[in-house]
């Protein structure tokens, strides 16, 4: 496996953690019963949650981007310096984010940001 895979797994693996903290927090504060059904009546969501659903949402929508670019370099056996270290910067600015986000820091949750889609940049730039 590829070292390009191979963050695309771990990025995977954290999409899946930050997907479970937003669930686990709403079943320890709502209970099972409530959580396993239809959860028309739940309670408004605290401030960290509401968060760490947002930072689950924003995950999603960045792997929706970052797992093609990994898939179609493998397929087309693309493995260069360039695609490695984008694949290396996308997965520590995601972690690093996710850090910032739920901590609720300001104004450096968006610079991080950036530094993960630099990351995509590099490994797109490297397809063309």
């Amino acid at each position: 496996m590829t070292l390009e895979m191979t963050y695309l797994l771990w990025s995977v693996i954290l999409t899946f953690v930050l997907i479970m903290i937003p669930a686990g927090d709403a079943l320890m504060k709502n209970g099972a019963d409530t959580q396993a059904g239809a959860r028309d009546n739940v309670p408004e969501p605290s401030v960290f949650n509401k968060r760490a659903s947002r930072l689950s949402t924003n995950m999603l929508e960045n792997m929706v981007l970052f797992a093609p670019l990994i898939l179609i370099a493998n397929a087309t056996d693309i493995s260069t310096e360039n695609t490695v270290l984008g694949a290396q910067i996308f997965f520590y600015a995601r972690l690093a984010h996710a850090v910032v986000y739920l901590a609720g820091w300001p104004k450096i949750r968006p610079v991080i940001w950036f530094v993960s889609v630099i990351g995509m940049g590099m490994i797109a730039i490297a397809l063309f």
